[in-house]
């Protein structure tokens, strides 16, 4: 497929974007030498990306439709401030076909893949289709184009129960349904339809079949315009609520070399059948015996980037400006080895104990944590307003570690010296998390949040045998004979199946 892109000089950098993306553009630009502007809306006048940029454009109201999302308003702020080229960041116009195009006709270079390959891959029943002709392993599902009768009887013939309803154009879980019996379908159907409607203005769905159990891995993607495309690796995305992530880490816990490298020549073969130029990830299911199916391709930087960037030493955002500048990457760039392993956490302005509701105010103190192996990308300060205008993330926590243990030993540090106050927020949720006997052992699913974790409880029912141990484990720990009560467990109380016996003992003695 013929590229949409030509290398471009870039000597300003417009950001489309607002909050800790955009404050992370901004680092990447001055690494590279390059001058920024930002763009604000009302309830921005005194957000951080504004005062990092070297220039900044007002661009209207809070509500995004009158700003942020006005793609006429970005255009006009890039030509007024001289800005040649403009970086969406994630979310609101990232993903537009139309604001890729708009940036491309009026001269200025799209720090993103071209127009078609967003249009292609936005479209989960086209990305599907495109895909599965060039080979790639798909969710069983159906076509587009199907009746409501006809989705019901396909389900019924083809693809079986339990399954998922799925928007078309949709994303972050809206207009998602499960469906575990024929007699539930038509309602699901039209419960969709109407939520798809409502939040995409596009009321198409499919149906899929539900992989019970699966895991949600994605691996990151860099291809430059002269045909040669690579991956980074994969990232561990199953803990979200509401198919929504709320922890991520690279690498995952159940990743091997072959599946690794089964799975990477599977992105590397997705992102060319549509052409694709810039960075972009593959996201995946992997059921419980390591079979892997292509779920949708995000045509953009993902939230999660920094624990790529950590276990890998490449910044990916100077990676998306040298690709649009021109650069050439050799065919044996892919990282198939990370270096050590990266947790990050979604610190969000919601409260954990009634259903993550989101939480508004002002930021009365804010510590964030420090030391070796912790990185913070933020976009907030003491004093910063949390307004209900835009998403409810304040900051991503990163840890990295030698080993998955080390990372979250790291994290459990630094997440006991973040402190927020005067908003409520989902630190509370991590601690628990973090104590978890399951994610220790890297043992939960998509949906371990949902029906497994508990707010209340640091972890599951322990078994008798875990309790006798733990118990055994606590006393040889407080006569100080840390290495025969690691005999009793049977290997280093480091090795993360074994963090259970230690977060036990831990808890005994407070």
């Amino acid at each position: 497929m013929t590229s949409e892109l030509t290398p471009q000089k870039i000597k300003k950098v417009l950001i489309a974007n607002r909050g800790e993306i955009a404050v992370r553009i901004i680092r990447a630009c001055r690494d590279l030498g390059i001058p920024t502007v930002a763009v604000y809306s009302e309830a921005d006048r005194t957000a951080l990306h504004v005062r990092y940029a070297d220039e900044a454009v007002f661009i209207g109201p809070p509500p995004p439709r009158e700003s942020y999302l006005v793609i006429g308003k970005i255009i006009d702020a890039a030509r007024k401030t001289g800005a040649d080229a403009i970086h969406p960041g994630y979310g609101f116009l990232s993903e537009r076909e139309a604001f890729a195009g708009a940036v491309q006709d009026a001269g200025l270079t799209f720090i993103g893949p071209p127009p078609h390959a967003i249009a292609t891959m936005g479209d989960k029943q086209e990305a599907r289709t495109t895909v599965k002709k060039a080979g790639v392993p798909v969710v069983p599902g159906t076509e587009p184009g199907l009746t409501d009768d006809d989705l019901l009887a396909v389900a019924i013939r083809e693809v079986g129960f339990p399954l998922l309803v799925k928007a078309a154009a949709g994303g972050g879980g809206k207009g998602m349904r499960v469906v575990r019996g024929a007699e539930d379908l038509p309602a699901a159907l039209a419960s969709a339809r109407r939520e798809a409607e409502s939040a995409f203005g596009d009321g198409r769905v499919y149906i899929e079949k539900l992989v019970e159990g699966a895991r949600h891995i994605e691996f990151q993607i860099l291809a430059d315009m002269h045909g040669n495309t690579i991956h980074l690796g994969e990232r561990e995305c199953s803990i979200q609520r509401r198919h929504q992530k709320l922890v991520e880490e690279a690498p995952s816990p159940i990743m091997d070399e072959t599946l690794r490298r089964r799975m990477g020549e599977m992105a590397i073969k997705a992102a060319q059948s549509v052409g694709y130029i810039n960075a972009g990830t593959i996201e995946c299911l992997v059921d419980k015996d390591k079979n892997f199916y292509f779920l949708e391709m995000n045509t953009r930087l993902q939230v999660e980037h920094p624990v790529t960037e950590l276990v890998t030493g490449i910044d990916i955002v100077k990676e998306q400006i040298r690709i649009a500048r021109g650069r050439r990457m050799g065919p044996t760039e892919s990282v198939m080895h990370p270096n050590g392993w990266a947790i990050e956490c979604r610190i969000n302005a919601e409260d954990p104990y009634h259903n993550f509701m989101p939480s508004v105010g002002k930021i009365s103190t804010l510590i964030v944590p420090t030391g070796p192996g912790v990185r913070v990308d933020s976009g907030v300060y003491g004093g910063y307003e949390i307004t209900p205008y835009y998403d409810s993330m304040i900051a991503k926590l990163i840890c990295w570690g030698e080993t998955r243990s080390e990372a979250i030993l790291r994290m459990r540090r630094a997440l006991s010296e973040y402190t927020i106050m005067g908003v409520k927020h989902n630190i509370p949720f991590h601690i628990n998390l973090f104590n978890s006997i399951s994610f220790f052992a890297g043992r939960f699913d998509t949906k371990f949040v949902e029906e497994k974790f508990s707010m209340t409880t640091y972890e599951e029912t322990p078994t008798p045998e875990e309790l006798e141990t733990a118990a055994i484990v606590a006393t040889l720990f407080t006569h100080r004979n840390k290495q025969l009560a690691s005999q009793v467990v049977g290997r280093n109380l480091r090795d993360t199946s074994n963090w259970k016996y230690l977060s036990r003992w831990e808890r005994m003695q407070k």
